[in-house]
C-alpha cells in the first residue's frame, strides 16, 4: 500500500462536475492498492498518517499530528501510484491491484481509519473521474510504502 500525503489548508474532489467532498486544515492523501496488501499494511499507513509529525507547534516547529490538531482528512483513491516506468514511455499499472481486490480494501481502509483515529475520512468514489484541488501548505508532501516498514 502506497500513500501521498500532503498537508493542505483546503482540498476538494469533484466529480462529474460537483464538488463530492471537501476539507479545510488537514491531509489530503492518495492511497494505491496493489494485490498483496491487506489489514496489516492498512493498520500500519493509519497509524504513520494519523501519527505524523507534520503540524507546526506554537513555535513553528512541525511536532504536532493530525490527531494533535483534530484536522481534516481526504483520502483519493490512486491506482497510478504503483505505476511502473521502466521499460517505454506508456507506464504500466500491472502492480496496481484490479478493483474487485481493491475496491473492498479501500472501503475497509476507510472504515479502519475512522474506528482507528475517530476522525470521519471524507472520499472520493473508487474509479470515479475525479477532479482534485488542494493548497499545500509549506509545501509538505511525503510518499510512503507499507512494504518499506522498517
Amino acid at each position: 500500500m502506497r500513500a501521498i500525503i500532503q498537508r493542505v489548508t483546503e482540498a476538494s474532489v469533484k466529480i462529474e462536475g460537483s464538488i463530492h467532498n471537501q476539507i479545510s486544515n488537514g491531509l489530503m492523501v492518495l492511497l494505491g492498492i496493489e494485490d498483496a496488501d491487506s489489514h496489516q499494511d492498512a493498520s500500519w499507513i493509519i497509524r504513520k498518517i494519523s501519527q505524523m509529525r507534520i503540524f507546526n507547534d506554537e513555535s513553528g516547529v512541525m511536532n504536532k499530528s493530525l490527531l494533535d490538531i483534530q484536522g481534516e482528512i481526504l483520502i483519493i483513491s490512486q491506482f497510478t501510484l504503483f505505476a511502473s516506468t521502466r521499460k517505454g514511455n506508456r507506464p504500466s499499472y500491472i502492480q496496481a491491484a484490479k478493483p474487485e481486490v481493491a475496491i473492498p480494501i479501500y472501503h475497509n481502509f476507510l472504515e479502519q481509519w475512522e474506528k482507528e483515529t475517530a476522525i470521519q475520512p471524507k472520499a472520493g468514489i473508487f474509479g470515479a473521474d475525479m477532479k482534485v484541488k488542494l493548497v499545500n501548505d509549506g509545501p509538505v508532501t511525503i510518499s510512503i510504502d507499507s512494504k518499506n516498514k522498517a
